[in-house]
């Protein structure tokens, strides 16, 4: 059984959902397709809830009234017939109903999260609807049904693989299965959901739940790139990651996949397939745990960092020292990316500032304090490129003119990270597609 999952984009027209129908049907064997909402309006929603938590209702009134007129034309323009178009025009009546109720009642965080899941809820609607006018063998599955987080608002992947089971069973003699991403249920049974970008992280939960033979993440561009086209101008996608590598990459900025969608694929071995939706004719990228070692596969860059340095020579060698200096940003919950240390000093970066003056604060009684904002991490990966003989003299030849803030090898096999301040990056991009790949 495979799992295609279809982003905002390739849903985000009625043409555009037509050619992902035929994509499915032309797909053989069984499978569970999971759509994201149309493009715009998961961004749509949000404005709408803050207006809503703000007691800007007529703003949030005019925001409800242009997404409806939005899903009635693209109702109309969808299906065919009038029948299908009619209950088109009654799927999209029901929705904003709901949305209005939700607008008109005590708007909460937890009315913010249902409105949130609408999207989903009326993409998969419509496209089943689109598919049972085409007569396609196909049944609607509510995510809501089995996908469940618990209170640390982390997937409970064995849950949901229970769940499935009897659920797919019941189903044995359906071709394609219509579910939704990103929403679920917390530990509540509220609503809830997987966070931006989730979509790709429920095709990953429900490809592992099931050991599907396949994930595939269609979106909009040809698989991951060796570096960001949005940048550089020559790139080129890269036919092969292992799930290290891939998960590096979406880690440090690569933004065709979700960084957490790696995670439950790669514990179950399910290969990970990155297509493209314009040209599906297009390989793309195949993740797996296979992987030819030593070579810089991809360049990913990661920005909003910030750079604190701890200079302490009273302090810093002392016995438990750093121990002390991680427990201030535990007590934040605040990550920590890389880190250098020497006699003197311990440098470090994050990438949330958020509690960044009371972390300031505490560290400062262990010495004097710099903090450099504005900088850019970037990644190079590839699979065991860490022990690699001349892969650092190559990297900081495309460097040379760049000013490097630090350097973290060895924290991990696949990856070599390197600071620079973020007014730097797109020549730092530029100066490695050159010198690491020979594209000028």
């Amino acid at each position: 059984m495979l799992v295609l999952k279809f982003g905002g984009t390739s849903v985000g027209k009625p043409d555009r959902m037509k050619k992902i129908a035929r994509l499915v049907t032309e797909t053989p064997g069984r499978k569970i397709v999971v759509l994201s909402a149309l493009s715009g309006t998961t961004n749509a929603l949000v404005r709408i809830g803050e207006h809503l938590i703000a007691s800007a209702i007529p703003a949030a009134e005019k925001e409800i009234d242009t997404l409806e007129s939005h899903y009635q034309a693209f109702t109309n323009e969808l299906y065919a017939t009038d029948t299908f178009r009619a209950i088109g025009q009654e799927i999209v009546s029901r929705f904003f109903i709901f949305i209005r109720l939700l607008a008109a009642g005590q708007f909460d965080d937890k009315s913010y999260r249902e409105l949130l899941a609408q999207g989903e809820l009326i993409s998969t609607e419509l496209f089943y609807q689109y598919l049972q006018e085409q007569k396609m063998n196909s049944r609607l599955l509510p995510a809501l049904h089995f996908m469940t987080i618990d209170e640390n608002e982390e997937p409970e992947l064995e849950k949901i693989a229970a769940r499935l089971k009897p659920l797919l069973e019941s189903l044995r003699n359906v071709d394609t299965i219509i579910t939704q991403g990103y929403i679920c249920r917390n530990y509540r049974n509220e609503i809830d959901n997987l966070k931006r970008g989730g979509s790709d992280y429920t095709a990953s939960l429900i490809g592992s739940a099931i050991r599907a033979e396949e994930i595939q993440i269609w979106t909009d561009i040809d698989g991951m790139h060796n570096n960001d086209p949005r940048i550089v101008k020559k790139t080129y996608p890269i036919s092969e990651l292992t799930f290290d590598e891939a998960s590096e990459l979406a880690y440090f900025g690569a933004k065709i996949l979700h960084p957490s969608t790696i995670v439950p694929a790669h514990k179950y071995n399910v290969p990970v397939r990155l297509k493209n939706t314009m040209d599906e004719k297009a390989p793309g990228t195949i993740i797996s745990n296979k992987g030819k070692e030593g070579t810089i596969k991809a360049v990913a860059a990661k920005d909003g960092i910030t750079a604190i340095k701890i200079k302490s020579s009273r302090m810093l060698m002392a016995y438990g020292f750093l121990r002390r200096v991680f427990e201030v940003f535990e007590q934040y919950k605040t990550p920590i990316d890389m880190i250098s240390t020497s006699e003197v000093a311990v440098s470090l970066t994050i990438d949330s500032t958020a509690h960044l003056t009371a972390i300031e604060a505490e560290l400062k009684k262990f010495g004097s304090i710099e903090v450099d904002t504005n900088q850019t991490i970037i990644c190079l990966v590839g699979h065991k490129i860490g022990g690699q003989q001349g892969i650092l003299e190559n990297v900081f030849r495309a460097l040379a003119n760049i000013p490097v803030r630090m350097v973290s090898v060895g924290g991990s096999a696949n990856n070599i990270s390197v600071l620079i301040d973020t007014s730097f990056k797109e020549k730092a991009l530029t100066a490695l597609n050159a010198g690491l790949f020979g594209l000028t």
